[in-house]
């Protein structure tokens, strides 16, 4: 409790008569008088040079930082205290400057083996001795450089499978400091799970910063695909969300398109300001911030030299488990790569840690249409057997997805983009109950293992959509599930135009039912313009002077 201010001005009892003042309070031994300087006299003292002042003072970045630390450094010290049973007069402070893995950003130790941040303790001494803890990398991001799946995150929107160390919640938690700072946000979305990456609710994290919209992965959109309806349609979602992005960047961390502009909007708007990478888990962060790097090395020494400890990248969601500092700037402001933030209601959190990379595109997407086969008079068999289309038919996406097709019409055609590991399978809808049980596992997976199919709980979650379209030309809508990809609606399928030559309806309504495991979360979108098909139907919404200049401009 703070001292009240005394604004009356003390007297020494030497200055007055005996008779004034109690004789008692005289001879007295002297003691201590505690008060607070008012605000005048307290602007004349001497300031605090414990953190610096002035170009010394710590930055925000900094603080972060060491706040983590500080919370981290704590948590292993209740936890050996805990262990150890050690008494309150023997506990040991908490050291604000603990050292974490520059891989993950796991505080550093020598107590679990199969803990994130674990060190030999030969290693742990002798890089102590020479203060180069700095540049250790911890036992597990050495096995997740080779390939190793070690998942350490459980929890809501963590992982079922694997032994966990770290709750999605405490990893949120540490960017829950992050809105009071002031910084520049980059903010990465996965193209491949724009809705399900996206963070919704990003001004929870980043308060009011300026934000920079990067677009991840646009390498592996299918061929053909025009660059410039994709970051309209993406500039087009973002002004739904009602987002103040100052810009929107479509990149690839491996081909390296568009991270030079993205650098160039950091060093325009960061000014003098930390700059923090931000995103959902496995939305490639970490591969991001060695593409910046690398890019930037050619030019700046401070990041060829950052180069050297930089983050590992791994198929598994919760690689990093801490903020990361990087030196990446020549004038002034530090780099952070941050803890994905891990959302409950993607595909990768309810699949057991072996099936995590079958979710993973690891290639260029191709779309896989049904049904596949043309309908045409020649082939008679064909025609009979499918003469109402897809309808009363079931499509299966791996063990994941079941979409029942209610109502379409003889033409409709789904298009599916997503893992190529992830096989696709259509069944007439009576039998799809008894498809599923007998081959989940075997035909439809994930879920893999004989272990991880018994623990399955099935598609418990299901959502009918209807869906209107005024157009056949083009497709009616996209249905993404989130953490995995999406399947497009198309009314008229591009085969059926070629052979067919009677009327078609032009307007109308499907009614489709799909069917997820909870909670993965299903989103009805406008379809994004990918292949050489998009470029010929995406059309450009016509804007006012006005909503032009509110619109983020797009690079790539």
């Amino acid at each position: 409790m703070a001292l009240k201010t005394l604004s009356t001005t003390f007297l020494s009892p030497l200055s007055l008569s005996k008779s004034k003042f109690p004789q008692h309070l005289l001879t007295t031994k002297p003691g201590l008088i505690l008060c607070e300087f008012s605000r005048s006299q307290k602007s004349r003292l001497p300031a605090d040079e414990s953190e610096g002042i002035g170009a010394a003072a710590p930055s925000p970045g900094e603080k972060f930082l060491e706040r983590q630390q500080s919370y981290e450094a704590a948590k292993l010290i209740l936890k050996e205290n805990k262990k150890r049973k050690k008494k309150k007069d023997n506990a040991v402070k908490a050291s604000r400057n603990v050292a974490s893995c520059y891989g993950c950003g796991a505080p550093l130790h020598t107590s679990d083996a199969v803990a994130p941040g674990y060190v030999d303790p030969e290693t742990y001494e002798l890089k102590k001795k020479h203060h180069q803890l700095r540049t250790v990398l911890c036992r597990r991001c050495q096995l997740l450089s080779h390939g190793e799946m070690i998942t350490a995150v459980g929890g809501h929107g963590g992982y079922p499978g694997g032994k966990l160390f770290v709750t999605a919640e405490e990893l949120r938690e540490k960017l829950s400091h992050l809105r009071h700072e002031k910084a520049l946000i980059v903010k990465l979305v996965d193209i491949v799970d724009f809705n399900g990456s996206f963070l919704s609710r990003v001004r929870d994290l980043a308060g009011s910063n300026p934000i920079i919209l990067v677009v991840t992965k646009v390498d592996l959109l299918p061929r053909d695909t025009d660059l410039n309806c994709v970051g309209d349609w993406v500039v087009e979602a973002t002004m739904r969300k009602k987002l103040n992005v100052l810009s929107v960047h479509l990149t690839s961390s491996k081909s390296l398109v568009g991270v030079t502009g993205v650098i160039s909007e950091i060093q325009k708007e960061k000014k003098g300001r930390d700059v923090y990478i931000l995103g959902s888990a496995n939305v490639g962060k970490s591969a991001f911030i060695n593409a910046l790097l690398k890019t930037m090395a050619i030019n700046d020494p401070v990041a060829a030299s950052a180069q050297r400890y930089k983050p590992i990248q791994s198929a598994v969601p919760g690689t990093t488990l801490g903020p990361i500092q990087i030196n990446a700037f020549l004038g002034g402001g530090k780099l952070y790569d941050t803890p994905g933030v891990h959302l409950h209601h993607r595909q990768t959190a309810v699949v057991q840690s072996e099936d995590l990379p079958s979710l993973a595109p690891r290639s260029r997407l191709r779309g896989i249409s049904f049904p596949r086969t043309p309908v045409s008079a020649d082939n008679v068999e064909q025609v009979a057997s499918i003469e109402n289309g897809l309808n009363a038919f079931s499509v299966f996406w791996g063990g994941l997805v079941r979409i029942d097709l209610m109502k379409v019409l003889p033409e409709t055609c789904l298009t599916f983009y997503g893992p190529k590991g992830l096989q696709i399978h259509m069944v007439p809808t009576e039998q799809a109950d008894e498809f599923y049980q007998k081959e989940l596992g075997v035909l439809l997976t994930p879920p893999s293992g004989g272990e991880n199919v018994e623990s399955w709980k099935g598609l418990e979650s299901e959502r009918k959509l209807q869906i209107k379209f005024e157009d056949v030309e083009r497709p009616a809508c996209d249905i993404a599930i989130s953490g995995l990809g999406w399947f497009t609606v198309e009314p008229f399928g591009r085969s059926h135009k070629i052979s067919q030559s009677k009327p078609v309806e032009t307007t109308g309504e499907l009614i489709l039912v799909v069917r997820v495991p909870k909670p993965v979360e299903i989103f009805v979108r406008p379809p994004i313009p990918v292949g050489k098909a998009g470029a010929e139907w995406y059309q450009y919404v016509e804007l006012t002077e006005k909503e032009e200049e509110m619109r983020p401009k797009w690079y790539f």
